[in-house]
């Protein structure tokens, strides 16, 4: 892993925030939307963001690390940690944390993921026929 600025992903991580904020604000009322498509683009977020600041080679590596991460917040959520941690229901952090946990949540986590392994495979097939040219 080796700090370098990537402004593409940068980019992408701004899009698919204001998306997120776009979900979480205007898109509360649609259940399904609030309620899974935000926890499946919540992980591409974070590989978008990490991406930005570091290149990293092993994105297999780096997707399931998303996905671990991603479980341990939700399995924190069980044992009410934004409380223990003493954060406000409706602050910012407590927001961020969670509140409650869901096995469902750690399925949109992993169909997020499933999502990114699938571009990236796509992405290095697509490179390979370049190369090939």
């Amino acid at each position: 892993m080796k700090l370098k600025f990537n402004l593409k992903y940068f980019l992408f991580t701004i899009v698919i925030f204001l998306t997120e904020i776009l979900i979480a604000t205007r898109l509360k009322d649609i259940f399904v939307v609030r309620a899974y498509l935000g926890d499946v683009i919540v992980v591409i977020l974070l590989y978008t963001f990490i991406k930005s600041f570091f290149k990293i080679a092993d994105n297999e590596k780096l997707i399931l690390g998303i996905l671990i991460f991603s479980c341990l917040i939700e399995f924190a959520q069980y044992f009410t940690i934004a409380e223990k941690l003493g954060f406000q229901p409706g602050s910012i952090m407590y927001i961020v944390i969670g509140n409650s946990f869901s096995w469902i949540d750690i399925l949109c986590y992993a169909v997020g993921c499933f999502i990114l392994f699938f571009l990236i495979k796509i992405k290095s097939v697509s490179f390979m026929e370049q190369d090939r040219k």
